[in-house]
């Protein structure tokens, strides 16, 4: 491990349905994840979390963004249960139309 951020091309995010979970991976390594519950068209952010390796580089903020821009494409709402996303929300208005009602 470095503490030289990743170059771009060497992160990759992606839905892991099957674990109920974006990952974030910077090489082959897991970074970070955001752990979901889907149901009924919403989709229930649980948990957001980065390696303390990783920290302090955006990583977090690259898969919320990513998670959340995923969720628009698929026509769903989310819900809200960690305290990251909940907070990028209120900095990032533009997401606000996602929540369910």
């Amino acid at each position: 491990m470095t503490d030289a951020a990743p170059a771009a091309d060497d992160v990759t995010i992606r839905d892991v349905p099957e674990r109920h979970r974006y990952e974030l991976t910077v090489g082959d390594e897991v970074a970070g994840f955001s752990v979901y519950r889907l149901a009924d068209g919403v989709m229930t952010f649980e948990h957001t979390e980065v390696d303390p390796a990783f920290e302090g580089r955006g990583l977090g903020s690259r898969i919320t963004r990513f998670a959340l821009d995923d969720v628009r494409s698929r026509e769903l709402r989310i819900r809200i249960e960690c305290p990251f996303i909940r907070t990028y929300l209120r900095r990032h208005p533009e997401y606000a139309d996602l929540r369910a009602r």
